[in-house]
């Protein structure tokens, strides 16, 4: 199944785009963490937005890329924030709450609605939140919830988890008014013009910052350019809900980057967690709606 092996290579290079600008860019601000990936690989999806097939438009793809702006700047700009500032083995794995979310962002904007497997699978992805925090020598059952309110990345990434969630479903609707490529690179080559933009108008970046680590940036515009178009390619080729079910594996494989590069530690205990909220998620997308 080639949507299968697209699908687990979007979920990696989403992981390994999260690991090389947490490396090399942690030292700069959230800002610079955006605008990096963002500027190098501006070009990229400006020509394949050239040469990519233009379905047929209609008011409501405009508004849903228009209104995904904004939605997406925000979750991006706190993501970066989170892995700044946090283990990514914390952090990633609470992406997992986006479908959680999407149970009700989804059924107001989607008209989508809850059975027993997504409630299960509800019930997996808070449980593997809370073995995700257990620590040795832990007397108290309500400590690993502590934790999470204690560590500012977890507390982020739960932030974003939620934005995505509203994100998503406005990309699920303008894709479907226009197609899941086109949809992609016309958001990406907009997000990657316009934040940068606003974030130098504003003050929060400096363009000569960006001339420091070409390298480097545009390794990290590659990854965030490779991992929009394998998504692109891989959710036009299976159903929605199982394409979005193997890329969180980019959950397990962000936590294996916290062990073997940035050695953070308690890797089995935070595994076994990042697995069990990745069950729950698989469970909602695939059997929940």
């Amino acid at each position: 199944m080639p949507w299968l092996l697209l699908s687990l290579l979007t979920a990696l290079t989403v992981a390994t785009q999260d690991a090389w600008v947490k490396k090399y860019f942690s030292h700069l601000t959230a800002y610079d963490m955006v605008a990096y990936p963002s500027l190098y690989s501006l070009p990229l999806f400006l020509v394949t937005l050239l040469v990519a097939p233009r379905p047929s438009l209609d008011a409501v793809f405009a508004w849903c890329l228009l209104a995904s702006l904004p939605i997406n700047a925000i979750a991006f700009t706190l993501h970066m924030k989170a892995i700044k500032i946090s283990p990514l083995s914390l952090t990633v794995p609470y992406l997992a709450f986006t479908p959680v979310f999407m149970i009700l962002t989804g059924r107001v904007v989607l008209g989508e609605t809850l059975n027993g497997w997504g409630i299960l699978g509800i019930a997996a992805t808070c449980f593997g939140g809370y073995v995700l925090n257990l620590a040795p020598n832990q007397h108290s059952l309500v400590e690993p919830i502590r934790s999470i309110l204690r560590e500012p990345g977890s507390r982020l990434m739960v932030v974003v988890a939620f934005i995505y969630s509203v994100g998503a479903v406005l990309g699920k609707k303008g894709i479907l008014h226009s197609s899941s490529l086109f949809f992609i690179v016309a958001f990406f080559a907009l997000f990657n013009s316009l934040i940068p933009l606003a974030l130098w108008l504003s003050g929060k970046i400096r363009p000569r910052t960006y001339l420091r680590y070409p390298y480097k940036g545009l390794a990290a515009g590659l990854l965030m350019f490779v991992h929009a178009l394998l998504h692109g390619y891989a959710i036009t080729m299976a159903k929605a809900a199982y394409m979005i079910a193997i890329k969180r594996f980019s959950i397990l494989f962000g936590v294996l980057y916290g062990g073997l590069i940035f050695k953070e530690t308690r890797i089995s205990i935070r595994l076994a967690g990042a697995t069990l909220m990745l069950s729950g998620a698989v469970l909602i997308m695939v059997m929940g709606k």
